[in-house]
């Protein structure tokens, strides 16, 4: 989930794009309350884990497999999206994919086995294919390239923000009014937003979609892939979010076993957690911004250090820690292991060619998804059904270690790469 640049085959390449703060600033609230509406549908099933496995004697492994059907279906179909929003238009696209996620997600709560909530599930995750990309090419259109990391990190938080309303609303109202009814009201608040979305942003202008359109498909994925410090960060990103991923997927059933929280308590107490990783991906953005304003591999010498530091605090909340304490590190932990996902995406659209910008975003979003969330919950669910929950979720931060040592490789190549890509662009 990247960060595109301006359009320099189209016009130059200044810093403030012509669209005015107020109309730049009204789009990021609404493509931030789509991105809003996206995690929700995806993450509510998380608050409902306890009452699918008391109504349908489901096991770990089977409610594993209902959050990553989402992510491996996002990871697979958002490149063919993503390139297609390059091509057809970004703001259509974005509006048919929140369209098709909002009706998969009140057809979840219809379904009447697993079966059927499985496709559902399946339906939600081809909805929101392409969307964290197509909504992050027409945000970096109109926000100067200097706030590129700053913008992408507080558009992304929305998916920690939606985690924490779709586990925090959908535990209220499964605990009031049952399980089927949370995943029908999620899905109904995201349809009204995908109708007023096209009604007030703007298609951006033909200009670039020409020049994506122009490219072979052999020239696209040569450029996506030419980078080395883009795939050392594709490879560091989707191993930080296997992390994230999995922790926020299971978090709500371990406060459930391990705390004795019932569904609205856990629900309460994880949107609590959540909520810190959301204020750590806009925080720990920004503070890329600022600290690589004169040395540029502190964009990728900076997540280095979040995800080293979110995993000594995740393992010593699990092997160390009990009670609030284990609670706070945790916390602690999600804050500041999120604040990679902003500075990922400036990197690896700043050495990418900028007409590809949807398409950047979704290579990016493959990685996190393939990598990260696809198999995060799923695998922690399998160790939960061997082992148990606990043993399972203190191996996952040992991840976050090898995240850290890609983030570290792709800073040996970045300046490289970046005045490779410079040095490409067009002069005017």
């Amino acid at each position: 989930m990247p960060v595109p640049m301006p359009d320099c085959a189209s016009s130059p390449c200044d810093d403030d794009p012509p669209v005015s703060r107020r109309y730049a600033w009204l789009v990021f609230f609404l493509t931030f309350g789509l991105m809003l509406s996206d995690y929700m549908s995806r993450q509510v099933i998380n608050a409902v884990f306890p009452a699918l496995k008391a109504e349908w004697a489901l096991t770990d492994t089977q409610l594993g497999l209902l959050v990553s059907v989402v992510a491996l279906t996002v990871g697979v179909m958002s490149f063919p999206v993503s390139l297609l929003a390059d091509r057809w238009g970004r703001v259509k696209s974005a509006t048919a994919m929140a369209l098709l996620w909002g009706v998969a997600t009140i057809a979840c709560g219809l379904s009447g086995n697993f079966f059927m909530l499985f496709i559902a599930r399946a339906l939600v995750g081809l909805g929101e294919a392409g969307y964290g990309s197509a909504g992050g090419a027409i945000l970096l259109g109109v926000f100067p390239r200097r706030l590129h990391a700053t913008v992408t990190g507080a558009f992304l938080s929305a998916a920690l923000f939606g985690s924490v309303l779709g586990v925090m609303f959908g535990g209220l109202i499964a605990d009031s009014y049952g399980w089927r009814m949370a995943f029908i009201l999620v899905g109904a608040s995201g349809l009204v937003l995908a109708i007023v979305y096209p009604l007030l942003v703007r298609e951006p202008a033909p200009a670039g979609r020409q020049a994506a359109a122009r490219m072979p498909l052999k020239a696209v994925f040569h450029e996506l892939l030419r980078a080395r410090s883009a795939l050392w960060t594709y490879l560091a990103s989707g191993l930080q979010m296997f992390v994230q991923g999995s922790i926020i997927a299971w978090i709500p059933s371990y406060l459930n076993r391990y705390h004795a929280m019932d569904l609205s308590q856990a629900a309460m107490f994880a949107g609590g957690l959540v909520l810190m990783a959301g204020i750590g991906m806009t925080l720990g953005g920004a503070l890329v911004d600022r600290l690589s304003t004169r040395h540029a591999r502190n964009r990728l010498l900076v997540p280095m250090c979040y995800a080293l530091g979110s995993s000594f605090l995740l393992l010593a909340a699990l092997l160390l820690a009990d009670g609030q304490l284990q609670l706070l590190l945790i916390g602690l932990g999600l804050l500041i292991g999120a604040g990679f996902a902003g500075p990922s995406g400036a990197v690896v659209s700043s050495v990418t060619n900028a007409s590809l910008r949807a398409s950047v975003l979704a290579t990016l979003t493959l990685g996190n998804n393939i990598l990260g969330l696809a198999p995060g919950p799923f695998i922690t669910g399998l160790l939960a059904d061997s082992f148990n929950l606990h043993l399972a979720m203190t191996l996952v931060p040992l991840i976050g270690l090898g995240a850290a040592a890609a983030y570290f490789a792709a800073s040996r190549h970045y300046l490289q790469d970046l005045q490779l890509q410079q040095n490409s662009r067009p002069a005017h």
